[in-house]
């Protein structure tokens, strides 16, 4: 075998070797898993305003998916939503934005105008936070439903079935956490420690304290 091949298995070696070490140094780290890359989509919000995937880098996004006549649990991750809102500067960001995007699953009556009402008579504050959808049926679908992995079925006559929930986003791009009313109840505490985890790591990863974060990745060292 060549000196180069044994000069790389040397310096990958030797970077495990260091990513051990700054692991010890810099124990307890916990951080959240990198879980898939999140879809790229284009959707109108409730101004009638281009709403991207794009637009979202650089900050975090707890995505949720409703239609404006859902019942509970839809209520319920409103009210979760808006405990979030309320409370976010309980959390250390470190200078970083966190937004809210809810999609309705339902374009054909939930027109930008009624999602803008349906945000104004919750207390949405859409600075922050956006309700969005698309025309496009089969877009929407592949978004929310492949690329989110939430389940939805028209059932006509205005009625849909849905698996609520939400989907946390980091400023790359990259999927978090995914919190399922259906396995468990997602609770605004839970989501605030974890926008917290990832503002340290966003932070806190440089130099040799990005190779524990790395390590913490490696070992599977995720915040609860």
């Amino acid at each position: 075998m060549s000196k180069t091949f044994f000069n790389g298995i040397y310096v990958v070696a030797t970077l495990l070797i260091l990513g051990l070490l700054a692991f010890k140094v810099f124990q307890p780290i916990q951080v959240l898993p990198r879980m898939r890359l999140a879809p790229a989509y284009s959707f109108i919000d409730q101004d009638n305003q281009p709403l991207t995937s794009e637009t979202m880098r650089g900050q975090f996004t707890l995505y949720s998916f409703t239609y404006t006549n859902c019942p509970a649990p839809c209520y319920n991750s409103n009210e979760t939503i808006k405990e979030i809102q309320s409370r976010i500067g309980e959390v250390q960001l470190n200078g970083i934005p966190v937004s809210f995007v809810t999609v309705s699953i339902d374009p054909d009556r939930d027109t930008p105008d009624a999602l803008k009402i349906y945000g104004e008579s919750i207390g949405a504050d859409f600075n922050i936070w956006k309700f969005a959808t698309t025309t496009n049926k089969e877009l929407l679908k592949t978004v929310v439903g492949s690329g989110f992995e939430t389940y939805y079925e028209d059932k006509g006559d205005g009625n849909f079935a849905l698996d609520p929930g939400f989907v946390l986003v980091d400023g790359w791009g990259v999927i978090r956490a995914e919190y399922r009313y259906v396995t468990e109840v997602s609770d605004a505490d839970r989501i605030l420690r974890h926008l917290g985890v990832l503002a340290d790591e966003a932070h806190n990863s440089v130099g040799s304290a990005k190779l524990a974060y790395e390590a913490a990745h490696l070992f599977l060292c995720y915040a609860p």
